[in-house]
């Protein structure tokens, strides 16, 4: 069967690159798929099976294109923080990182990515008696109010969680500096371990991408007292991280998103994670496909 595999190879894909992933998969018989925990709706742990998720099931569309050139391979799924994730991919450990994966110019000394399958912002989940400076941050509202006294500063600062690894930090520091707000950052290993603290009143406001904040806003105890912002401080482009040089494979990987965003079952998988955006979801996403 791998003669065969090896063969097919030589006839699909062309030029000096080797396809050295899809060699290591044919060698193990499994593709590796990585996913950080606690990015829902685009990659959700399940104690009991694999994960789920948007992007897990993207991933899952680009197993079963790889299929046709080396049959009967196994999926491992490898639950992984977001601090290792890229090392794991660039060592090979990961054959596929899945889940809410922002493309950086920092992230691609490591590894390449494939083209967009989401595109969102990063802003941030308060309370609605958060301190007004972080509803002005996050939600653009203004207030009118005299101005504090000097000796109150010490007890005005406000805290705003944000993930271990994440590009939310290095922009949030910056929106913090230009609009002179009083802030101190406080880093979380997980989303879940950050909403718990914003509504233990541990901290006033927890920064991630609005999707992920969205899927957040879900899981609270009381959704009624909280909000997602809507001033978008980032554009966060996701992608599926793989190993960087490796043409053939991304070049296998977007073929398989082009050509799954033109069917019925790609609006059904958006129905399914997003439900009423999803119709506003779906153009987007067509259009930042990469053409045949």
């Amino acid at each position: 069967m791998l003669a065969v595999a090896g063969v097919l190879w030589i006839c699909l894909f062309s030029g000096p690159a080797s396809a050295q992933t899809l060699d290591r998969i044919a060698a193990g018989n499994a593709v590796h798929i990585g996913f950080v925990p606690g990015q829902a709706p685009f990659a959700i742990e399940n104690a009991g099976g694999p994960p789920t998720g948007y992007a897990i099931d993207l991933c899952n569309h680009v197993v079963a294109r790889i299929r046709e050139i080396v049959p009967g391979i196994a999926v491992r799924y490898t639950e992984i923080s977001l601090v290792d994730a890229f090392d794991a991919v660039a060592s090979g450990k990961i054959d596929l990182l899945c889940g809410a994966i922002t493309q950086t110019l920092e992230r691609r000394e490591k590894v390449d990515f494939s083209q967009a399958i989401f595109t969102t912002g990063m802003t941030g989940l308060l309370r609605r008696d958060s301190p007004r400076d972080l509803h002005e941050l996050f939600l653009g509202e203004r207030s009118i109010s005299p101005p504090r006294s000097p000796s109150l500063t010490p007890y005005l600062r406000s805290r705003i969680g944000v993930r271990q690894g994440s590009t939310a930090e290095t922009v949030l520091r910056q929106a913090v500096a230009e609009g002179q707000y009083s802030v101190d950052l406080v880093e979380f290993e997980g989303h879940d371990q950050g909403l718990a603290a914003l509504e233990a009143r541990r901290i006033d406001a927890y920064c991630a991408d609005q999707a992920l904040l969205l899927g957040l806003l879900s899981q609270a105890r009381d959704p009624a007292r909280l909000v997602v912002g809507n001033r978008l401080l980032t554009r966060e482009p996701y992608g599926i991280a793989l190993a960087r040089g490796d043409s053939d494979l991304r070049l296998l990987v977007d073929r398989a998103l082009t050509d799954f965003y033109a069917t019925p079952e790609f609006a059904a998988l958006l129905k399914t994670y997003f439900g009423a955006r999803a119709g506003e979801l779906q153009p987007q996403i067509r259009a930042m496909a990469v053409p045949e």
